[in-house]
């Protein structure tokens, strides 16, 4: 008899609370710190090119780490490998709010002063290429299987809330407290994040392969993802969406020059699609979207695409935030069903190398998104870089359902059901 679907079921483990209380303060200290860093820096140059570089500074060490990086989470202890990237993350706030602290920054030159901001964001796309692959390989040792699906939704929704309270944070504390104090409020994040860590036990080490060499280690990583055609084409598809549709890259051009609402009207504009992405990861709890899957994925990256393509147009702030929130509500429906994809069918002593994979395709095109926003708004404009991105998007979108017809028919209740069946 087939069981009813408990929207609750993984938070009912007191250590998977816990899990997402971390998860939340990493998110919202990281998503905070990077408004912070847009706004300082554009304020600092008036240069929508170097906001781009931004991005470049963090998906280069990203993704030049990030398989090393997963061959060593598969190969070490979860919780102490995530203890060095929270350290890791604090020592860079800590140097990012030395670096926008007047006093100590009186005797160096503006240029001094971004050369060290784009170092720090250098690290941070260091240590990003670990902390990923390491709280995804940590989930797994907290849940049992069969509740990967809703742990994974519970896991993006708590990332989503992270990611509106995050740029809505950031944006009014720079009006009330200034750009410095809003870092420090960043590094407190972190030590609380330290905190809740130490709350959860040491995890089993679930890799039969310990020693392994690595070479022979990321061919393996490599060949399962490419040889797993639904994995590969939810990876590809998400990939290519995001990186021409990386508008809020230059939300501070339109904040500050096209819309014209200062701090606080950035905030809104950049909490918007996360706020909509959270609504229907909430949805999701109840409502899974598991059963035809492929077409809603389908579907939701090229109603993305349309979303991009009026924000990008609009001259009314509010049309631009309704925009963007509906951009996050369809980007939503996308992470659960990539998230449900990876988790379903990753096996335990691989999570590590197949998380550094997606890091690659979906985690660092955000930031190559950024990188090609900013070089297409400084070569075509602000405006035309935005509505070509989202055009691309549609594109993209429709010559993949028209060439993958199987990936139209993907149905992961299917895969849900038929792990019950067999757990029974």
């Amino acid at each position: 008899m087939k069981k009813k679907n408990d929207p609750y079921a993984a938070l009912r483990y007191k250590e998977f609370n816990i899990f997402l209380i971390l998860r939340f303060a990493m998110v919202f200290a990281w998503s905070m710190q990077f408004i912070i860093i847009e706004w300082q820096v554009y304020s600092l140059t008036k240069d929508p090119l170097s906001l781009g570089i931004i991005g470049l500074m963090e998906i280069v060490p990203a993704i030049a780490m990030a398989l090393f990086a997963g061959h060593i989470v598969d190969q070490k202890e979860k919780k102490g490998l995530l203890l060095k990237c929270i350290l890791g993350f604090s020592v860079i706030s800590f140097g990012l709010f030395l670096l926008t602290w007047p006093t100590f920054i009186s005797d160096f030159s503006t240029k001094m002063v971004l050369y060290g901001i784009y170092f720090l964001v250098f690290l941070g796309g260091i240590v990003r290429s670990f902390l990923g692959p390491t709280i995804f390989s940590l989930l797994s040792l907290i849940v049992p299987k069969n509740l990967y699906p809703n742990a994974a939704t519970w896991s993006s929704t708590v990332w989503q809330i992270g990611s509106v309270l995050g740029p809505a944070v950031a944006g009014f504390s720079i009006t009330w407290i200034g750009v410095h104090w809003s870092m420090c409020s960043v590094f407190a994040c972190s030590i609380f994040a330290l905190l809740a860590l130490s709350q959860i036990p040491t995890k089993p080490i679930l890799n039969p392969k310990i020693g392994e060499p690595i070479m022979d280690s990321l061919k393996e990583g490599v060949k399962f993802v490419f040889q797993n055609k639904t994995i590969l084409s939810a990876l590809s598809l998400d990939m290519i969406a995001v990186l021409f549709g990386g508008a809020v890259s230059l939300l501070p051009i339109f904040a500050q020059d096209i819309l014209k609402v200062g701090p606080e009207g950035f905030g809104v504009l950049r909490a918007a699609p996360a706020v909509g992405s959270f609504l229907i990861l909430i949805v999701s709890a109840y409502i899974p979207f598991n059963k035809n899957a492929g077409m809603k994925l389908l579907s939701a990256i090229f109603a993305f695409g349309i979303c991009i393509i009026v924000f990008g147009v609009s001259t009314i702030f509010w049309l631009s935030v309704a925009a963007l929130f509906l951009s996050g509500v369809v980007d939503g429906v996308s992470v659960v069903i990539r998230q449900t994809i990876l988790q379903l069918k990753t096996p335990d002593h691989m999570r590590g190398r197949v998380s550094a994979v997606n890091s690659i395709f979906v985690g660092s095109s955000n930031e190559l998104g950024a990188f090609e926003s900013g070089l297409t708004a400084k070569l075509m404009g602000t405006v035309t870089s935005v509505v070509f991105g989202g055009t691309m998007t549609l594109i993209t979108v429709l010559i993949t359902g028209a060439i993958s017809p199987t990936f139209r028919k993907l149905d992961l209740q299917k895969d849900i059901d038929e792990h019950e069946n067999h757990k029974e």
